[in-house]
């Protein structure tokens, strides 16, 4: 399940990375994120609330965050 116009994704390796889920957690101005036993939990409850500030992608190595617009079906990545 995703939000009504957002959707989060983080690769399978990142996904189970401590450091970088406490390092999302931290900067997600909308608690999107969750360090979670050492791993990155999505809050999907929250997805909707995303202000697309791309906080979460600059703080993630290259190509392990992608923020889908699913309004227009593009994504916010690097």
């Amino acid at each position: 399940m995703h939000g009504t116009f957002i959707d989060v994704e983080v690769s399978g390796a990142a996904a189970s990375d401590p450091e970088l889920a406490r390092k999302l957690e931290e900067v997600c101005p909308v608690d999107i994120f969750a360090a979670a036993g050492g791993t990155v939990e999505i809050a999907r409850e929250n997805l909707d609330e995303c202000v697309l500030c791309e906080l979460c992608v600059e703080a993630a190595p290259r190509g392990t965050v992608v923020v889908r617009k699913l309004y227009d079906g593009t994504r916010l990545e690097r």
